[in-house]
């Protein structure tokens, strides 16, 4: 088929999805856990326009006569998941040159068209943080997208309300960075670079600042270290790789030091200085991983961290790390940690709205209310069974994975072809392995 047909046909299937966001869906009769409120036991969720617009009691949500009504009963509709930290999507960021790379950017190291991010969904997962790798002190920033089903990373990424796009910085110490020079070979040595490139940061805003008011003095511009100001200004949140116990608090030292927004990433040991996290103020993505194996500062990995830092006051997420743990098993995390001693509660807070925290994405995304992005997911059961299975995923009011739909299916549980790149153009999936 010419080039030309396929362009069109993709055309009209944007439009015709554009029209069908239009009209209001209700899904009624489901358990409904909105996450920020009371669990509904049969309920209706009303979404429109890509928005929430009503989610209460079955009696209590007015369905409007040009609905589209799907009958939920049996099914239970939780916020789509919110991973903090992935790396789905074939991302690539900082390279071998050296182990201070702010600059570099995700956006420019990501393939939309990637399986990662179609398995993802299969999981219920709508919104996530891609990073960079860990091997560098800062390897990067970080990009946050909507898993829609589109064709360009532009497409996938979610706004500032300036236009800009959303991410953070990737940072990481312990083993990950330690190599040969340049980079660092030892601890000290680790946080003394980073240290002193903060400072450098320090004095570039300090110029900008002064070529605001005096285009003389204006210093010329500097992509890494622009990136660090965004940090130091908040505008950019740092989201840290660390484990050990030690590490946990060189990072607490330095953001103590620097004063900038700081999400610690999965803290193995973090149980062990929960006290000292709390006190910081400072949130943590914990990954949950249940077999053994991995490096030797994991040691002291257990499944109980995200209850003791919980109990310490600590806000909890927990991460997939993509392919670190399957993103289609990401509801398996939060399940393990409520066998561990979590509150359930806070299990499945730990895996939406926590994260939407962590992501300043809090007021689109995470929980179940009216003025949201409709991003849900239907279950076929309660979200921590291992029998329960992800039925649909919705992002913003358009259904992006159905296990009812064959090619989804292969996606949500794995076959030959499930690994082929998005054929999203195809009217029919006619990859080898899809018929």
């Amino acid at each position: 088929m010419e080039l030309h047909v396929w362009s069109r046909l993709a055309t009209l299937a944007l439009l015709a999805s554009a029209v069908a966001q239009d009209v209001p869906h209700a899904f009624v009769g489901a358990r409904i856990e909105p996450v920020d409120a009371a669990v509904i036991e049969r309920g209706t969720l009303l979404v429109r326009g890509g928005r929430i617009e009503a989610v209460g009691p079955v009696a209590g949500v007015k369905v409007p006569d040009d609905a589209v009504r799907i009958d939920a009963a049996g099914r239970t509709i939780v916020p789509g998941l919110v991973c903090s930290h992935s790396h789905i999507g074939s991302v690539a960021g900082a390279d071998g040159s050296g182990p201070i790379q702010p600059e570099v950017r995700a956006l420019d190291g990501i393939n939309p068209r990637d399986p990662g991010i179609q398995k993802a969904q299969a999981g219920g997962i709508t919104t996530v943080n891609v990073m960079p790798g860990s091997g560098h002190l800062l390897s990067g920033q970080t990009i946050y997208l909507k898993l829609r089903d589109v064709f360009t990373v532009e497409d996938l990424a979610i706004k500032n309300a300036d236009g800009s796009i959303a991410g953070g910085l990737k940072m990481a110490n312990g083993t990950n960075p330690q190599k040969d020079p340049p980079f660092a070979g030892t601890r000290g040595k680790a946080a003394a670079l980073v240290r002193a490139q903060f400072h450098r940061a320090r004095d570039h805003q300090r110029k900008l600042a002064e070529g605001a008011t005096d285009p003389a003095k204006m210093p010329d511009r500097n992509l890494a270290l622009e990136a660090l100001v965004e940090v130091l200004e908040g505008k950019r949140v740092v989201h840290h790789h660390t484990h050990r116990q030690d590490d946990i608090l060189t990072v607490l030292r330095l953001q103590q030091e620097f004063g900038f927004r700081c999400v610690l990433h999965h803290v193995s040991e973090g149980g062990l200085v929960a006290e000292q996290i709390a006190a910081a103020n400072v949130p943590c993505s914990v990954i949950v991983i249940d077999s053994p194996g991995g490096k030797l500062e994991a040691a002291r990995l257990s499944l109980t961290t995200g209850a003791v830092l919980d109990r310490a006051g600590v806000l909890v997420g927990f991460h997939t790390d993509d392919g670190i743990t399957d993103s289609r098993l990401f509801l398996r995390s939060a399940a393990l940690a409520v066998r561990a001693g979590m509150d359930r509660d806070k299990a499945l807070q730990a895996v939406t709205i926590a994260n939407a925290r962590m992501l300043d994405l809090q007021e689109r995304v995470g929980s179940l209310a009216p003025g949201k992005d409709a991003d849900f997911v239907v279950l076929s059961g309660d979200p921590f069974s291992v029998y329960t299975r992800v039925l649909q995923t919705w992002v913003e009011g358009k259904k992006v994975f159905d296990f009812a739909e064959p090619r989804d299916r292969l996606l949500a549980v794995g076959g030959y072809g499930a690994s082929d790149d998005q054929a999203m153009s195809l009217c029919c999936y006619g990859g080898q392995g899809g018929q």
